[in-house]
């Protein structure tokens, strides 16, 4: 026997280290194979319908190389190659594809349901991509519902909302991973899109198409909730008290943000940036770019581009940090 450090070395085992950070994409909060929806439930059984049926049609093919490889035992006949050729080649994959499309063309009306104009005139969120954050209106003219919001979609378990999607600038693309499928959000075009989520939750969506600088930071959080609490939340928002009058809000106004941004209650009615609102009880600012804390609203005012590059708010290196200190704590106080 050979001495030991004349062995050869065996390999490391290379595919079982990188599983582990292949299977830590399954999972989480903009995971489409953890689905929390009615279409990503069905576009997740499509996934490993024909994922199977690909496994299938690849042990096949290898079954068949393994065995043309081996040492033959016997010779065949022009016949009977051509059978094992045309039946193993040809027919048995194309038949296992044909049920994968048929079974694909019979799924595929759950995965996007089809809405109709009488249903696109109730109740829906209008959402609308921007460069590069996202802008949220709830319609309901019947029940006298009529606000909108910023990077923060809140959603009722259980419920199928319809959505009108929209872009004011170039092509943006709607897609929360966990819940459905995606669809592009169009200039000048108004999309229907509707969505039923079936467990409550937190989730990211990112935008899915490229739309400039900042494609890759501009995304927003999904809040799925059980219904009293949604009912809840949308009562509070249509019947919002005036904020107090503080030092950080005559900031606010003197610094000319309500030229360009929204807080209900108040003067500040601008349209050009997100509507604040709400700002300090979502889960981040700057369209999930950042945790929403009073120094992340204090760092993105001071100097927004370095953030966000290419964004269209102002950088205000001006503003004294005893200032911005406070208009930050204003802000993260909308509630």
């Amino acid at each position: 026997m050979p001495p030991t450090e004349n062995r050869p070395r065996a390999k490391p085992h290379l595919p079982l280290f990188i599983l582990p950070f292949c299977l830590a994409g399954c999972s989480g909060s903009q995971s489409a194979l953890s689905p929390a929806g009615e279409e990503a439930s069905s576009i997740y059984l499509l996934l490993i319908v024909t994922t199977c049926g690909a496994a299938v049609i690849w042990c096949l093919v290898t079954a068949l190389l393994v065995y043309a490889g081996r040492s033959r035992r016997h010779v065949y006949s022009a016949g009977a190659g051509q059978k094992l050729i045309l039946w193993g080649g040809a027919i048995l994959p194309t038949s296992i594809l044909c049920l994968l499309l048929g079974y694909a063309l019979w799924l595929m009306p759950a995965t996007r349901p089809w809405l109709t104009n009488n249903e696109t005139s109730g109740f829906r969120i209008e959402a609308t991509g921007e460069q590069y954050w996202w802008r949220f209106a709830y319609r309901d003219a019947e029940n006298g519902i009529s606000f909108d919001t910023a990077n923060e979609l809140r959603l009722p378990v259980g419920e199928r909302i319809r959505f009108a999607l929209r872009a004011s600038d170039v092509i943006h693309s709607f897609w929360i991973p966990s819940l459905g499928g995606k669809m592009d959000m169009i200039p000048g075009r108004t999309n229907f899109f509707s969505l039923e989520a079936t467990r409550p939750g937190i989730y990211r969506a990112p935008c899915a198409e490229f739309c400039g600088t900042s494609h890759a930071l501009m995304a927003f959080t999904v809040v799925v909730m059980e219904k009293e609490p949604f009912r809840e939340w949308m009562e509070r928002q249509t019947n919002l008290l005036r904020p107090r009058e503080t030092e950080g809000a005559r900031l606010f106004a003197r610094h000319g943000c309500a030229a360009c941004h929204t807080i209900r209650g108040t003067q500040a009615r601008g349209r050009i940036g997100p509507d604040l609102t709400d700002i300090g009880a979502r889960q981040t600012i700057a369209a999930g770019t950042l945790a929403n804390t009073a120094e992340n609203i204090a760092r993105f005012i001071r100097a927004p581009h370095a953030v966000k590059p290419g964004v269209k708010m102002p950088a205000f290196p001006m503003i004294p940090q005893a200032e911005l200190t406070a208009l930050a704590a204003y802000l993260k106080g909308l509630q």
